[in-house]
């Protein structure tokens, strides 16, 4: 669990801290398409980078309860690992779709972290009653917000309430990359083995 509650508690600072931080600072930390080679680093700290007060806001709020979830769940160091693991993933799925220029926001993390969450306790390899009742809810509702979002074939949608564009296909890459990393660091499931070879007998 400490090493998922780590990773929120940079998320949450360095969000906040980016947020007070100079113009100049924010745009060396912002993925762009046509630039990130010159500045790999961005992979990994666009994600702290907000638009708007509404926009950080909202992946706070999410990002604080993906924490508390955590803080009741007790999520094994594996789910940490594939959290991790999708962070820059995420951002660089995002070159598949020429219309996307730069983005910004924990939002694409936030999935991958849900969707993380959904497989371990699908596989019950995070030990709560009724696992995988709420593996299984979580990951309905994570895969039916993407499909409704269709974020393959729009990766790029304006939100009037928020007065900025938001980039679906972020939520689709880091939905993608939760799940497939959350199977690969979770299976197989708990009480299961690999099977092994058991050596032959005879009688002499």
């Amino acid at each position: 669990m400490r090493d998922w509650l780590l990773l929120c508690a940079l998320h949450g600072v360095a969000s906040m801290l980016l947020w007070w931080a100079g113009e100049d600072l924010v745009e060396t930390l912002t993925f762009r398409s046509d630039s990130w080679t010159e500045s790999p680093w961005t992979l990994w700290t666009t994600a702290w980078v907000h638009m708007n007060t509404p926009h950080l806001i909202g992946n706070q709020l999410a990002l604080g309860a993906l924490t508390a979830t955590a803080w009741i769940v007790h999520p094994p160091r594996a789910c940490a690992l594939a959290w991790l693991l999708a962070w820059p993933l995420t951002t660089l799925t995002l070159l598949i779709w020429p219309q996307i220029g730069y983005a910004v926001g924990l939002s694409g993390m936030l999935h991958a972290g849900a969707l993380v969450l959904a497989v371990h306790l699908l596989f019950k390899h995070i030990r709560v009653p009724k696992a995988r009742r709420w593996g299984g809810l979580l990951l309905l509702a994570v895969l039916a917000k993407l499909a409704l979002e269709q974020g393959w074939s729009q990766p790029v949608a304006w939100d009037p309430g928020n007065d900025m564009s938001v980039v679906l296909a972020a939520h689709l890459a880091g939905g993608l990359w939760g799940l497939v990393l959350g199977l690969a660091t979770a299976w197989p499931p708990a009480g299961q083995r690999w099977p092994t070879d058991k050596p032959s007998s005879g009688a002499a």
